[in-house]
């Protein structure tokens, strides 16, 4: 993470309005690997149980380069050079089609694993990043409040904070509840000792008879490490050396997930995670730039979801994936777009009824050339605390009805 990155984080930890509970240092919530998987032996996951894995997309995603409307005529001449053709987007039907970057997510579509909820936004929209994202994660878009959505669900259902884990440094606000704050996993792999010391370093976690509760306790740590390693893989293996060749290093997205996956094959007793992906501010030259980035987001996730299909715990798994707003219809001067409102959001999964969901906002009738929203982003979250995370909706987002039916199979 850049300096400047780590500036902004600080500040929209600080522009969202949630306080120091919310705005945790990853010390003051940090987990360790023996932790989890001390957890995994303690009260494994039920093989039933939904989890729900959150894609927060930071700086706006141009929905419209996303999902992409290439064969209507408003998107094409609004757009100009910016506009993809309707040869080159990967068709989904009626008129719309995927970023080329988004091949694995195609695949995703044709088995029915992959949803698309159409022009998701919140009322009286806000153009700033950090108004913006802190209402996406507090989920209350007339007022601030010092709680995030998820946040609130921890609060709601307990207050073990290994029930939800953010695998990133800090700790996001949508995490962050009242009495309740997610548990933070820095992304790393870790590296025991090999060969002779290694194998006596393993020998440490052998059970002894007659020792005490604190040695017991010292062994148990010892083979939780290794156990760490062999689920969740040691540190480096993204860059292994093979034949003199150096393989590249996986992309900090891919490298979150592959955690994730882990620890829920694992049977980690976390219902719900967090990762995050950044660098959609494209203001300029955003083509080449946004398509790069939704092939990083294709090229983790795809395989992500694929491997979850194939475990137990892995098929109750739900992905989320937003940002906190689309872009405007029309280009600017610097084949960008600038900040806009309304977007689609994705849930992927085996349980997920693939297809569209929501109308497709129009293009010409516009709110000061901003698309209109046609589902609001708390139907989504709702659905998922209920039929993922199996928590009545009012708890979370009390007042709120609204569902986006016909979400799950």
């Amino acid at each position: 993470m850049t300096i400047v990155q780590q500036v902004n984080r600080r500040r929209f930890l600080t522009a969202t309005g949630v306080t120091a509970a919310a705005a945790l240092a990853a010390g003051a919530t940090q987990v360790d690997w023996g932790r989890l998987m001390s957890a995994a032996q303690e009260n494994p996951l039920d093989p039933d149980a939904g989890v729900l894995v959150v894609v927060t997309l930071y700086g706006g995603n141009d929905g419209l380069n996303t999902v992409v409307p290439a064969g209507d005529p408003a998107y094409q001449n609004a757009r100009a050079e910016l506009a993809y053709k309707p040869e080159e987007v990967l068709d989904l039907g009626e008129g719309l089609g995927l970023n080329p970057g988004l091949k694995g997510f195609k695949s995703l579509w044709d088995g029915g694993q992959l949803a698309v909820l159409r022009g998701v936004g919140y009322p009286k929209p806000d153009h700033s990043h950090f108004r913006s994202m802190a209402i996406w994660q507090t989920a209350s878009p007339e007022t601030s409040v010092p709680t995030g959505w998820l946040g609130r669900w921890l609060d709601a259902t307990g207050d073990d904070p290994l029930r939800a884990v953010s695998v990133d440094p800090v700790l996001p606000p949508l995490l962050a509840g009242a009495r309740t704050a997610a548990a933070s996993l820095p992304v790393g792999g870790l590296k025991l000792p090999s060969g002779a010391l290694g194998a006596a370093f393993q020998g440490l976690g052998a059970a002894q008879p007659g020792e005490g509760f604190w040695q017991a306790r010292v062994a148990r740590s010892v083979n939780d490490l290794h156990r760490a390693v062999q689920t969740l893989g040691a540190a480096g293996s993204g860059s292994a050396s093979d034949k003199g060749k150096t393989q590249p290093r996986k992309g900090e997205l891919a490298a979150q997930l592959d955690v994730v996956a882990g620890l829920i094959e694992a049977g980690v007793p976390s219902r719900a995670y967090s990762v995050s992906l950044g660098g959609f501010d494209t203001h300029a030259d955003e083509r080449g730039t946004q398509q790069r980035l939704l092939t990083e987001l294709d090229g983790a996730l795809t395989p992500f979801v694929q491997r979850l299909a194939k475990s137990d715990r892995g098929k109750q798994a739900v992905v989320m994936v937003y940002s906190e707003f689309g872009r405007r219809v029309a280009a600017n001067a610097s084949q960008g777009t600038d900040h806009g409102t309304a977007g689609p959001m994705f849930v992927l999964g085996p349980d997920v009824k693939g297809g569209f969901h929501g109308a497709e906002p129009s293009l010409t009738d516009l709110d000061d050339g901003d698309l209109k929203l046609t589902t609001d982003f708390r139907d989504v979250y709702a659905t998922l605390v209920e039929d993922v995370l199996g928590t009545d909706a009012g708890q979370v987002l009390p007042g709120h009805s609204g569902r986006v039916a016909g979400l799950f199979a």
